[in-house]
């Protein structure tokens, strides 16, 4: 009898794991998520921004058909990208208080129209609502000498604060944040 039960255990526990394992897992999302922060460095704890946002591919595309020139654009793929300041700051020439906005972007030819919007969890910009704008601020655009596959996001330092830099293809993007 002792046995049975002990068999019965057995085989029970033997079921529930291979119902576990046999958990099916999805591949890799085709625009993975991606995280850049200020200070760069990852033995710095103490950030002032931070910035969370999709990665798409051109995969043979142009640009433009990614992210249309005079169109908001979520910065990125799948939900809008999230910036957060953990202090005040000074973005693109107006002050900005500490907290999280969703990052939208109005791509051009000279100049990308850079948004902070107050309404966060957002799929794309399908319901971007520009009465929610914290402020929208203007980036130049320039040209790197290498084409990028994935769409980027970096911070250079510079005396006082950083430029958060937008990448993709061969365009780029810089926006002041001082701090």
């Amino acid at each position: 009898m002792k046995n049975l039960l002990g068999l019965g255990l057995l085989l029970t526990v033997f079921l529930a794991t291979s119902n576990l394992t046999a958990q099916k897992f999805s591949g890799l999302d085709k625009s993975p998520a991606d995280i850049a922060s200020f200070p760069t460095s990852y033995k710095e704890s103490d950030k002032a921004v931070r910035v969370i946002y999709g990665r798409p591919q051109l995969k043979g595309r142009d640009l433009e058909t990614l992210a249309p020139t005079g169109k908001v654009w979520r910065t990125g793929a799948n939900e809008a990208a999230e910036i957060t300041f953990y202090k005040d700051v000074n973005f693109g020439g107006e002050s900005v208080k500490a907290g999280t906005y969703a990052l939208f972007t109005i791509p051009g030819a000279d100049e990308w129209t850079i948004i902070l919007n107050k309404n966060l969890n957002q799929w794309g910009a399908y319901s971007y609502d520009n009465a929610a704008d914290v402020v929208r601020v203007s980036g130049k655009v320039s040209k790197g000498s290498e084409s990028l596959e994935a769409f980027s996001i970096a911070f250079k330092e510079v005396d006082g604060g950083a430029h958060l830099i937008m990448g993709w293809d061969t365009t780029r993007v810089a926006v002041p944040v001082t701090m």
